[in-house]
């Protein structure tokens, strides 16, 4: 019988890129939970296949509504769960905090109280889960109590944001669902993770953003940023979804969490450089500090330690960071080239 897989967060970045790895490497069935609202630019290229009932298909629920979740679950009762829905901006959890709480944790914590009543309804329904919480849990490490090899997943949390508060409550959520009734759930920390469709408010994608708009004569040649000091690693989506995918296929082991990241450590003034390099206008371009793009705490070490996920499964960082950027930037400039209009944030 063919699997299914349940995305929750399918029109975001990440859950759009998976639903496009399932789809090519799996044959596998793709439900994915959205909101009547969601904004549907990162899927459009699967609404044909959508509106075919081709092995696609959106399913409407809220994180925020019990009753959506467990209509969905038990209606559709996936093989596999990946939660990735998620208030997922740090800098907007500081003005927004209940809202950012109550949609991690408390979805959170609904979803996967849907799947145990499914569960414990029908005791041959045995899912696996993935939980995605964030690097962001560990927040702001000193220097010196940094494990050298990076932030290992034994490290302490130090959240750093409301959101990162909020990742802490997601992750606890997956193991505790895990240990008390049996539940195959497993939890990742994902360290910066960006690519074609990310988000314009984090700083990566802000920043391509900018570059394409000035391209285009949109803008003043002035890219507004935030901190530059902090220190990132990064990894491309596409390597990321893979990862989630060998998570939950290769001997998923309940109630385990992984720190997944990339190769690729530098700061975030270097990944703007990078980007201005790669522009028609670079010999142009100034760079201004934003007073309303600085968090009040950054979580300004984000190395990570891999080795427990990359020596259970063998996955691998296989896209190059300079790949990445250039993916970025060309998809900002497409999106540009379309005539579309943005915020200049």
């Amino acid at each position: 019988m063919k699997k299914k897989a349940l995305i929750t967060g399918i029109t975001g970045m990440v859950g759009s890129h998976l639903a496009d790895f399932l789809l090519e490497n799996t044959d596998w069935d793709v439900y994915g939970v959205c909101r009547w609202r969601s904004p549907l630019d990162n899927v459009s290229h699967l609404l044909e296949r959508v509106n075919e009932k081709n092995r696609v298909f959106f399913e409407y629920a809220d994180l925020n509504d019990q009753v959506s979740l467990i209509t969905v679950v038990n209606r559709i009762k996936p093989d596999y769960v990946f939660h990735l829905a998620a208030q997922s901006y740090p800098l907007t959890s500081f003005t927004a905090p209940i809202d950012t709480l109550n949609t991690n944790i408390l979805g959170t914590a609904r979803l996967l109280e849907s799947i145990h009543l499914a569960m414990e309804e029908d005791p041959s329904y045995k899912p696996i889960i993935h939980v995605c919480a964030s690097s962001e849990v560990f927040g702001k490490i000193p220097k010196e109590k940094k494990p050298e090899a990076g932030i290992n997943e034994e490290c302490p949390f130090h959240p750093a944001s409301p959101y990162a508060i909020s990742k802490v409550g997601t992750d606890l959520l997956g193991r505790y669902y895990a240990e008390a009734y049996g539940m195959t759930v497993m939890t990742t920390r994902m360290f910066t993770h960006t690519g074609p469709r990310r988000g314009d408010v984090f700083h990566e994608s802000t920043f391509a953003k900018q570059i394409a708009m000035i391209e285009a004569g949109l803008i003043e040649p002035k890219v507004m940023v935030g901190n530059l000091q902090s220190l990132r690693t990064y990894a491309d989506v596409r390597d990321a979804v893979r990862a989630y995918y060998m998570l939950v296929t290769v001997n998923p082991i309940a109630g385990e969490y992984y720190n997944i990241g990339g190769s690729y450590t530098c700061e975030v003034g270097d990944t703007l450089n990078t980007l201005i390099s790669y522009s028609t206008m670079k010999d142009k371009i100034e760079v201004v500090t934003d007073p309303e793009r600085l968090r009040p705490i950054d979580a300004d070490l984000q190395v990570p330690d891999c080795r427990k996920f990359k020596e259970h499964t063998g996955w691998e960082p296989q896209i190059p960071f300079e790949q990445t950027m250039h993916d970025l930037l060309n998809y900002w400039r497409k999106r540009i080239s379309n005539g579309e209009n943005f915020l200049t944030r």
